[in-house]
């Protein structure tokens, strides 16, 4: 730390250090950043996760649109600017709970490359797990459970992610969970079976 931050933030040193933490909850603090489209299955996939994560004992909280845009984010619309300080203030809470030993799983379309990396240079890459949902366009609109697509494509819903505004599927996510042809359980065990490799461990700060 440089000593313009110790002036910044003068008791920095005498507070429980994270790897205390991570002792103390015998796991290790990580974001699971989950994006995909809207309908691909993140929310349904990232509770399952939280479930069986819990039933190993592990600490966890989800964050997704519901909690956030009703509490820190309920000033915030949906234009270019407040989509880009929306996951910037996510990040950032993201980061906090990591650095304490929680296992946090975001849920957020965040649609392109440029601002996931924006999530990941707050978070830092070695605490940022990347988890691409990969749903196709088609199967997402035919789910359509609020009627989200079938607006879009009535012109009421302006620069929606996929119809009217593009996503940029991630090319090297940390995490591939295809969707297709498997059930809502087959895609929750894959991700929670690679998640606990990097969490569970034995030997935290042994």
């Amino acid at each position: 730390m440089s000593a313009q931050d110790r002036h910044i933030h003068p008791i920095h040193d005498r507070l429980v250090q994270r790897t205390d933490k991570e002792v103390l909850l015998g796991q290790r603090g990580c974001v699971v950043w989950m994006t995909g489209l809207s309908g691909s299955g993140k929310s349904t996939i990232a509770i399952g996760l939280e479930r069986r994560l819990h039933e190993q004992g592990l600490l966890t909280l989800v964050l997704d649109g519901d909690n956030v845009r009703t509490g820190i984010n309920n000033n915030l619309g949906f234009s270019a600017a407040d989509r880009t300080e929306n996951i910037r203030r996510i990040a950032e809470v993201a980061k906090l709970f990591a650095q304490s030993g929680v296992v946090t799983i975001c849920c957020f379309i965040s649609p392109t490359v440029e601002i996931r990396q924006q999530a990941r240079m707050i978070i830092g890459a070695d605490d940022f797990i990347e988890v691409f949902i990969d749903t196709p366009l088609e199967e997402c609109e035919a789910r359509d459970v609020k009627g989200l697509y079938a607006k879009a494509r009535a012109g009421e819903v302006k620069d929606f992610t996929g119809i009217s505004a593009p996503f940029e599927a991630p090319e090297h996510p940390d995490i591939r969970i295809a969707t297709s042809g498997r059930d809502e359980a087959e895609c929750i065990t894959d991700l929670y079976e690679r998640i606990l490799l990097r969490v569970k461990r034995a030997d935290v700060h042994a």
